[in-house]
């Protein structure tokens, strides 16, 4: 049975999302994949910061790729289980992401 992923409240979620933004808008090749799967653009994405659907979006697409999971978890100094927590904390978070 694999390890329960810790425990967040809906603040550290955010948090930890706005971290991963900062990774993928850090990476060259991150930030044109994700403004291509949300449709969104560099003025979308500041005036969506602060949105919690937009925040879960982002870590839809963190939890896409394990190499991109990785990146962010190493980058926000957490277990890459801990995003799986964050991600169930925004909405739309109540999906299953078992394989």
């Amino acid at each position: 049975m694999p390890p329960k992923p810790p425990s967040l409240g809906r603040d550290a979620a955010e948090a930890l999302a706005l971290q991963a933004i900062a990774v993928i808008v850090g990476d060259e090749d991150l930030l044109p994949r994700f403004l291509g799967m949300t449709g969104s653009g560099g003025d979308d994405l500041r005036r969506r910061i602060a949105d919690p659907d937009f925040l879960g979006a982002v870590l839809d697409f963190v939890l896409e790729q394990d190499a991109t999971i990785h990146q962010v978890a190493a980058a926000a100094g957490v277990a890459p289980e801990t995003l799986l927590a964050a991600r169930a904390q925004l909405p739309g978070g109540q999906r299953d992401w078992s394989p």
